[in-house]
């Protein structure tokens, strides 16, 4: 008997749910009612809530772009990490779930498997390799969580005026902040970030 949903169906459903509704009104009745059926039928796809926020994780990471490799491993990382940033960025309320959950679908491990194929083009294996694995995947998906919140600029004003002048550096940092744009940090992050990753492949 031919199954009535595909689990991507479910995870992007559930996916759809999370961004309309929020994190907390994810459970298998809620998102049973949005698929027209009833709890019962989402059982045979997964087993608990946990099952159904690791398909929102899989849905999200689905829609970063499928990874090319070239010669250039530094475009690659960099391209690889901004498609995570982006794709993450797109669905705050899903963003707990990408923190916290492992991956568990082809799509993500597709992504991850790019993400160290290309590092270890630049020369990193072995512990060096996951240290700058961990580190570019943990600025993309940090990235993302920085820019949660409706105003980035009024919370940077609002750490200004409290910082004051007995936090100085905090209060100056703040007002670079309010200039600035998610994209300039991402950028400027992620090529500071891989520069030192260059830096300690070259000496080795």
């Amino acid at each position: 008997m031919k199954a009535r949903f595909t689990r991507d169906e479910i995870a992007i459903a559930a996916l759809e749910l999370v961004d309309a509704r929020g994190l907390s009104a994810l459970s298998m009745r809620s998102l049973a009612t949005a698929l027209g059926t009833g709890p019962m039928t989402l059982y045979n796809y997964v087993t608990d809530k946990e099952g159904l926020e690791e398909l929102v994780v899989t849905a999200v990471l689905a829609t970063v772009p499928a990874p090319e490799s070239s010669a250039d491993w530094r475009a690659d990382v960099e391209r690889i990490a901004r498609g995570i940033w982006i794709a993450v960025d797109k669905h705050p309320a899903a963003i707990p779930l990408v923190l916290t959950r492992r991956v568990s679908s082809p799509a993500g491990f597709a992504v991850i498997d790019a993400l160290i194929a290309a590092l270890g083009r630049g020369g990193l294996d072995g512990e060096n390799r996951l240290a700058a694995f961990r580190a570019v995947l943990g600025f993309a998906l940090g990235s993302a969580q920085a820019g949660l919140g409706a105003d980035p600029q009024g919370a940077a004003t609002r750490i200004g005026t409290v910082a004051g002048d007995g936090y100085p550096n905090v209060a100056a940092l703040a007002e670079v902040a309010k200039r600035t744009s998610p994209t300039t940090e991402f950028e400027l992050g992620i090529a500071m970030l891989l520069d030192g990753i260059a830096m300690r492949a070259r000496a080795r």
